[in-house]
């Protein structure tokens, strides 16, 4: 599952080397969501894995942001006890532009060159 957010970075941990083998990352974002006049804010913690670890070092503490992420649950079982766990593991990281970015317009596709004496109307058949 596949998903996108916007938000404020708030705050971005170190990297934990968990084995040789795995590496993980956490960072928290700032999500304010409005519900009718009352403002609710949302501190939504991330997880990066092993060479994504990095992603995050190019960002500060109140950057706005825009987080490509799957959602992930693990079910984990210890003698008699289970337990479950749900992560967002980022994949991807972009800066968004203050006031939107401006994107270029599309394209034009100018006519064909149309052989003397020919119309763009006329069928070459």
């Amino acid at each position: 599952m596949s998903y996108e957010l916007t938000g404020t970075l708030y705050d971005k941990m170190d990297t934990q080397e968990i084995s040789d083998k795995f590496r993980k990352r956490e960072f928290v974002m700032e999500v304010k969501d409005m519900v009718g006049s009352n403002e609710f804010v949302n501190l939504i913690k991330f997880q990066l894995t092993q060479d994504r670890c990095e992603l995050i070092d190019n960002y500060n503490t109140g950057d706005q942001l825009k987080i490509s992420f799957n959602l992930r649950g693990r079910k984990w079982e210890k003698g008699e006890k289970v337990s479950y766990f749900t992560n967002l593991e980022a994949w991807r990281i972009d800066k968004v532009v203050e006031g939107g970015e401006e994107h270029p317009p599309p394209p034009t596709h100018e006519d064909p060159i149309m052989p003397e004496g020919m119309e763009p109307d006329d069928l070459p058949f």
